[in-house]
């Protein structure tokens, strides 16, 4: 439960990162960033199986790089639903989202350290 804590507060902490490096990127503060997080982990967890098996033949045809495109949408959607976040167009969504996946996978090194056997 505390891992989940820290990866949640981590991955918000991320998202201000790329609200700050960003200038098509707005967010108004670290609760926003924090709902952010949590919208797209939902989005991610219900709407993401189903575009990527619907876009899989053009996702195979294009090796995988339709993936980025899926993600900067979802992006986008986040932004859209969360309130104090603001996405400016596509490429900002773009950029954001293919920072947090490489920091998301920073994070997932650092917290999965310890609950490897």
């Amino acid at each position: 439960m505390v891992m989940i804590l820290i990866r949640w507060i981590l991955f918000a902490l991320a998202v201000l990162f790329i609200g700050w490096m960003l200038p098509g990127i707005s967010i108004s503060g670290f609760v926003a960033a924090l709902i952010l997080v949590v919208v797209i982990a939902l989005i991610n967890a219900l709407l993401r199986p189903l575009i990527s098996f619907l876009t899989m033949p053009i996702n195979m045809l294009t090796l995988g790089l339709f993936g980025f495109i899926i993600n900067a949408l979802l992006f986008m959607l986040a932004g859209f639903l969360v309130p104090g976040v603001e996405v400016s167009n596509f490429w900002w969504a773009l950029l954001a989202s293919l920072i947090l996946s490489i920091l998301g996978t920073g994070i997932d090194a650092v917290t999965n350290k310890n609950n490897k056997v």
